[in-house]
């Protein structure tokens, strides 16, 4: 790209602090490659080094809409790219447009120089079985307690496992939804995963 008085554009990049404590992790798409420094190390991988990419939604108590991104290079290596940055000690900080930009770019660049990586969205499809099962055995102590409670006449029991099923559904359903296991391509990066 070049900018209007003849300079070249800067190369888009990204920063994110994981931790309150410790530096920014900061990533770059150079022409070379997409360049990184997270924790003391820097490197640098060529967009058709990159084996693979898994776009997966990943809230956490101070950040209920945060999203990520873990690449890996062939050969060995593994960064994670996330969608929020620590400020302060109470305070997560969504990033959206900033992280959206650059997924899409590194995906670009990644097309434009024959990359053959395995691209794929959510967990792994035995974690996200696990997950799965665990939900059903979860469900199954539920409806019995609910029966139970109105077996016994314990309606303010009824109304308190009705409440915490209603919640848990609400939490834990847009998770189990945004991640489920998929492929997609590179003209088709899953909208559900990125912010």
């Amino acid at each position: 790209m070049q900018m209007s008085d003849g300079q070249a554009a800067p190369a888009p990049s990204y920063a994110y602090k994981a931790s309150l404590i410790g530096a920014a992790h900061r990533f770059e798409l150079t022409d070379d490659g997409l360049a990184w420094h997270v924790a003391g190390r820097s490197g640098l991988w060529r967009y058709d080094e990159i084996s693979a990419v898994r776009l997966s939604f990943r809230p956490v108590s101070m950040q209920q809409h945060r999203f990520r991104a873990d690449v890996s290079r062939a050969g060995g290596g593994r960064i994670a790219i996330l969608s929020t940055s620590w400020q302060t000690a109470a305070l997560m900080a969504a990033q959206d447009n900033g992280y959206r930009n650059f997924i899409v770019e590194l995906h670009r660049r990644m097309q434009g120089a024959g990359s053959r990586a395995v691209l794929s969205a959510g967990l792994g499809r035995t974690t996200y079985a696990a997950a799965l099962a665990l939900l059903a055995v979860l469900a199954v102590a539920m409806t019995g307690l609910l029966i139970r409670a109105l077996m016994t006449g314990e309606y303010s029991g009824v109304l308190f496992i009705i409440g915490f099923a209603a919640l848990f559904t609400w939490q834990v359903g847009g998770f189990i939804r945004h991640n489920q296991p998929r492929s997609y391509g590179f003209d088709r990066l899953p909208e559900a995963l990125l912010p």
